[in-house]
């Protein structure tokens, strides 16, 4: 039987197990608390608490019989702590067949707004990039050793039910910061969860995929549909320099690319449920799509 181990069952990933439980498969994953654990219980799947510090014999044995494992927590120093921690238990591994790693575009660095693909040279200018990137390199390094498929799943801004502009605009949170120039991509979490769909269905398809929309924009451009779906006023325009802004969220308007999306639509056979904010939001906030 399949069975998907996720280090760190939130977001992203319990939209695929979801999916993946329906077909029969299955699920057990990884949350830094008790309560994130319970969560996990209450959806039908196998929890361990998992902080990113230590190996669990726990943990350890589930490993040992799961077919397909979802690394989807934030690496330190030293790359992915589940590298870390259970990288020799996976190598042992007689069940395991595929191995999926959620990173992030920031590893492209600043392009200037230019576009980038796979074939783009990595070059993170942030640590959280530069961690990012150390991690795949472990993880597709394993994948050599052991002659397991890897797929390593660049992401941008994700986005969708409850995590979104609409809700933003809604409890009155959502800013327009402007910066001239400035473009993301953004990707819809179903999508997510139907690109791992497909690169589980065709483990001889591996490397790098970037995962994202079909149309990299403004970030004040989100937050001014959103207002209009809601047929509320936008917020007013905020200038960029003068923002009070986390040094997280700072850091992401250091960076500004376009990301090309090909080979996750030729290689893996995806088609986007939501190729643009705009389809996105317009689902969440109840008007269809």
């Amino acid at each position: 039987m399949n069975h998907l181990f996720c280090f760190g069952l939130g977001y992203s990933a319990g939209v695929l197990a979801e999916r993946l439980k329906g077909r029969g498969w299955l699920i057990s994953g990884t949350s830094t608390s008790q309560q994130g654990v319970e969560h996990i219980h209450a959806a039908g799947y196998q929890g361990y608490v998992y902080d990113g510090s230590r190996a669990s014999p726990d943990i350890e044995a589930a490993l040992k019989v799961a077919t397909h494992i979802l690394l989807s927590i934030p690496p330190n120093a030293r790359g992915d702590p589940a590298f870390g921690n259970f990288a020799s238990a996976l190598i042992d591994s007689s069940s395991l067949a595929w191995i999926g790693y959620f990173s992030t575009v920031g590893v492209y660095g600043d392009a200037g707004g230019g576009w980038v693909d796979e074939t783009t040279p990595a070059k993170p200018a942030s640590e959280r990039g530069q961690r990012r990137l150390a991690a795949e390199t472990q993880w597709t390094e394993l994948g050599r050793r052991t002659n397991k498929p890897v797929a390593i799943f660049r992401l941008p801004g994700i986005y969708g039910p409850g995590r979104s502009a609409i809700e933003d605009v809604r409890e009155g949170t959502a800013r327009r910061i402007i910066k001239l120039g400035q473009v993301f991509n953004r990707i819809h979490v179903a999508d997510i969860a139907s690109a791992v769909e497909a690169a589980i269905a065709r483990p001889h398809v591996t490397g790098v995929f970037n995962v994202t929309d079909d149309e990299p924009g403004p970030p004040q451009d989100v937050v001014s549909y959103a207002a209009e779906l809601l047929s509320v006023p936008p917020p007013p325009d905020l200038d960029f320099a003068s923002a009070e802004l986390s040094a997280m969220a700072r850091s992401f308007y250091s960076e500004s690319k376009r990301v090309k999306n090909s080979r996750l639509k030729n290689e893996l056979g995806v088609q986007l449920q939501y190729p643009s904010y705009r389809e996105g939001l317009k689902a969440i906030a109840g008007h269809g799509g």
